[in-house]
């Protein structure tokens, strides 16, 4: 004997389409409110897996969507971070050392996420050094074909003349083959002491103190103050803290650009 139960028509499953709506995505980001994304929408201003997105109701998966705004990349994972790290002198660039010296993962100890540090610092450098757990994007950064511009602050015997000034802009031969420096600068003369500002693309071990010192001017200080769009300014030693949006943007727009 059949119940009641067998006599009541079945629901069928309701078949919910899949990902996020475009705008919310970009909300969440932070571009703007739910109507801002969707006037962006309506412009013609965002595209998704580079094709360009003039109507609503697009649907996306933030976890593999590569969206722009504008032709800036937009962050839209909110489980990726990109964290800025003023970086003590004596601290290694690792996140373990099994010798027990301080490293970078020691001051990063309490966060959840699985770090990367995006190329290095030697020990005794100081400054900026970018953290992320996007393992593709840190891999680009340290690639030396996408060449991110790193600016120094070196302090080294003074006075430096206008020869060595000229020799460094035009280039100078080490032993694994030539470098010349994109920009480089006196910032300050300090009588028997100088700091120079020093910019390169490329990334060869220990590049900005053998540099100066096949010109005469060895190093006593090195501080890595910007890395492309992101700058140390104030922010103090041992301290981290998130890029802006941006920063993050541009870094994207300057790795894309590479490609």
């Amino acid at each position: 004997m059949n119940s009641q139960a067998d006599d009541e028509p079945k629901v069928p499953p309701i078949d919910r389409p899949a990902g996020v709506r475009l705008q919310k995505v970009l909300a969440a980001a932070g571009i703007g409110s739910r109507r801002t994304s969707e006037q962006l929408i309506a412009e013609g201003r965002v595209a998704v897996n580079g094709v360009p997105v003039s109507e609503m109701g697009m649907r996306v998966d933030p976890q593999t969507a590569i969206i722009h705004v504008d032709g800036a990349r937009i962050n839209v994972r909110d489980d990726l971070v990109y964290l800025a790290l003023n970086k003590p002198r004596g601290v290694l660039s690792a996140m373990s050392d099994d010798q027990g010296r301080p490293t970078v993962g020691d001051l990063v100890a309490d966060r959840s996420e699985r770090l990367f540090h995006v190329g290095r610092l030697d020990g005794d450098t100081e400054g900026l050094l970018l953290l992320t757990n996007d393992g593709e994007l840190a891999h680009r950064l340290m690639h030396p074909s996408f060449g991110i511009a790193k600016t120094y602050l070196a302090t080294v015997p003074g006075p430096v003349p206008k020869d060595v000034v000229r020799r460094v802009r035009g280039g100078v031969e080490l032993e694994d083959g030539p470098v010349q420096a994109d920009s480089f600068r006196v910032v300050q003369a300090q009588g028997e002491r100088a700091i120079v500002e020093v910019v390169l693309h490329e990334g060869r071990n220990h590049i900005v103190r053998r540099l100066l010192a096949e010109v005469g001017h060895p190093v006593q200080r090195l501080v890595r103050t910007a890395i492309g769009p992101v700058r140390l300014g104030a922010q103090r030693v041992g301290t981290l803290r998130e890029l802006s949006r941006d920063e993050l943007a541009e870094i994207h727009r300057l790795v894309d650009k590479a490609m």
